[in-house]
């Protein structure tokens, strides 16, 4: 995993992870602590009683005692049973009820952190070696709630077992076993402990260094499921089925697969296994065996020589070999930890993106009149990871209710001037400005607020249409239809069976619908008009329908804007012609700047050039559509243009 992590850090990394699951998932922690003292105290009852009964049949077998051991073996097995077994359906709901934790964890960073943080490449290959890692083999925080119970469960384990095996020490071989009385000699005593000891250390340190080779295949094993995550399963993503199946594209797939032998006998981890890895787990294997060996050994020939009874013998050999498993346990459990500590560090790295952006504390003003004036004053913006400027020196302003069209050729800067608009991102240079005060100043979620905006990649969520129209506000169902009216989704609105409250895809409802790009469109513009913020906010929405379609949409959604400030982004010059003002990017730059008659008349200028460029295509889009509505005219037909 790169660097060494000593005792100290693995030990600080895996508390804070503890008390950070802790703190998320309560309940699943107090369930498992239930189950694992439960469980860790059940085997020596049994332990007990059955130690007492044989010694019982062994030796006196006074009717009344063996019967009384018999029913109390019976009883005690019936109620911890029962106790057990509701511990157990307690925790296993837990256990469902929370296996979302880590993933809820990481998804209130991720929800919660500066978007220029969530953005960046850096996080996004965090988070992936995060849920590679978990998705390999459990390291990260998805381990803890397991080896906290594990490690709880030894520690009851050990300390049962030592209440029940002190009188193996103790108890003396009378003096008539004449040369076996050199057992009660201390040193007798200090040998098997040493050799338990001993054991107990060499098994620990040969497993420590057999997971260190384990945790060292990370790399390999999260290449190995990455290939297998996409390449074995990209023919069963829609969104790729078509191509998969007219190139032929399951051969790239195959070959990739071939080629990836994360996880076959010739990779790293199958040679560690053959290897050193392999013969430390076996050589400690070997250790734990020969000790309990020894330990059956010694409470044998003590019984033989009288220091104890038949029933004893039982005690002492069950309680042994339960303290050896324990300790065994317990020192697994902190080997597995130190382990996972690497593992942890890369997940606290995320944990700890510090926000940077400053959240502001001076309230947005709430105008009746919708009067807000937006400027740039000499912005300039570079991405973290870039040496480019992606937006260089930007001047201008607007007021509320005026249309503002921003056009250019792809990475010309016209999304970022949106992001900077909406402060997902903060300028490298200069400021904007919200009626003259630095948006910066302003609390935060309060000026996200006055921002309704349709991203060229907009989300709908797999819920109801109703749900992703009012987009977690309190819904009215009046308005949400409106909204959708509005936004020309009326006809397909009347046509759904189960109207608003039908699913949009089918990952929760067999019976959901899928709706085309250009329907997509129109519920994302629903939902912006269902927000009502003073500036509404295009970003190529419409890039699914044909020219004459988008232009139409804008026109009528120019109606419904109303009052509001409206900025488009569009490739499509045509579709912008209405706009109070059309400002040109290029390059990072605004290169023109006025309405469309004024721009068109500067005929070296790039919005000529881009204009004449779409006209042609732009006028036989038109042309269709005309004869096409003179034939529906003509014979009542109602044919589409798609058609």
């Amino acid at each position: 995993m790169g660097e060494k992590i000593f005792l100290k850090e693995a030990l600080q990394l895996n508390i804070r992870g503890f008390r950070l699951y802790f703190r998320t998932a309560p309940r699943l922690f107090l369930a498992r602590a239930s189950y694992a003292v439960v469980m860790g105290i059940v085997p020596y009852v049994n332990i007990y009683l059955s130690a007492q009964l044989v010694g019982e049949l062994a030796g006196g077998r006074e009717v009344e005692r063996i019967v009384s051991l018999v029913i109390a073996v019976l009883v005690s097995n019936l109620l911890l049973l029962i106790f057990s077994e509701t511990i157990k359906h307690w925790m296993m709901y837990e256990n469902t009820a929370n296996e979302n934790t880590r993933e809820i964890i990481l998804l209130r960073k991720l929800l919660s952190m500066d978007f220029v943080d969530m953005d960046s490449s850096q996080t996004h290959d965090r988070l992936d070696q995060i849920n590679q890692n978990a998705g390999w083999a459990g390291w990260g925080l998805g381990i803890l709630p397991k080896y906290f119970e594990s490690s709880l469960r030894a520690i009851i384990s050990i300390l049962c077992a030592v209440s029940l095996i002190m009188g193996m020490f103790f108890q003396k071989v009378p003096e008539s076993a004449g040369t076996l009385t050199v057992l009660n000699h201390p040193a007798c005593i200090g040998i098997m402990l040493f050799f338990m000891i001993g054991a107990i250390v060499a098994a620990s340190a040969m497993e420590e260094v057999a997971e260190q080779r384990y945790a060292e295949c990370a790399a390999s094993a999260r290449f190995g499921n990455r290939s297998w995550g996409f390449f074995g399963f990209d023919v069963m993503d829609i969104e790729r089925a078509v191509d998969m199946r007219i190139y032929n594209q399951q051969n790239i797939s195959a070959n990739y697969l071939i080629k990836n032998d994360s996880f076959q006998s010739n990779a790293l981890m199958g040679r560690l296994i053959r290897g050193r890895m392999g013969i430390l787990y076996a050589f400690s294997s070997v250790i734990s065996a020969s000790f309990q060996g020894m330990i059956y050994l010694f409470v044998c020939i003590k019984a033989w020589a009288g220091a104890y009874g038949v029933g004893l013998v039982t005690q002492y050999i069950g309680a042994v070999t339960a303290l050896y498993t324990g300790v065994v346990s317990l020192f697994q459990a902190a080997v597995r930890l130190k382990s996972n500590a690497p593992f942890l560090k890369i997940t606290f790295a995320f944990l700890d993106t510090p926000n940077q952006m400053y959240q502001g504390s001076l309230t947005v003003e709430k105008r009746s009149d919708r009067r807000y004036e937006i400027e740039f004053r000499n912005v300039s913006f570079q991405y973290p990871s870039s040496t480019k400027w992606a937006l260089k020196n930007i001047n201008f302003r607007f007021r509320v209710g005026e249309r503002l069209a921003i056009v250019g050729e792809n990475g010309s800067g016209k999304t970022t001037f949106i992001k900077l608009l909406c402060r997902l991102y903060d300028p490298t240079e200069g400021e904007i400005l919200l009626n003259g005060i630095d948006i910066r100043k302003y609390d935060y979620k309060e000026y996200m607020s006055v921002f309704a905006v349709v991203f060229q990649d907009f989300q709908l969520l797999s819920g109801s249409l109703m749900d992703n129209v009012a987009a977690g506000r309190t819904c009215d169902k009046e308005r949400v239809r409106k909204c959708l009216m509005e936004a020309g989704f009326g006809e397909r609105l009347s046509s759904l069976p189960k109207g608003l409250e039908t699913c949009m895809h089918k990952t929760f409802d067999k019976d959901a619908v899928t709706l085309s790009g250009g329907e997509k469109q129109k519920v994302a513009l629903a939902r912006a008009l269902y927000k009502d913020a003073p500036f509404i906010v295009l970003d190529e929405p419409t890039a699914a329908l044909d020219p004459v379609a988008e232009q139409e949409v804008y026109e009528k959604f120019d109606e419904i804007a109303g009052d509001k400030t409206a900025i488009y982004i569009s490739h499509r010059l045509s579709s912008c012609r209405f706009c109070d003002v059309i400002a040109v990017f290029d390059r990072g730059e605004i290169v023109q700047y006025g309405n469309h008659e004024r721009l068109l008349k500067e005929e070296k200028g790039k919005y000529y050039k881009l204009w004449h460029a779409q006209a042609q295509y732009y006028m036989e889009e038109r042309k269709k559509k005309e004869d096409l509505d003179q034939f529906n005219q003509n014979f009542g037909e109602k044919v589409s243009l798609d058609e």
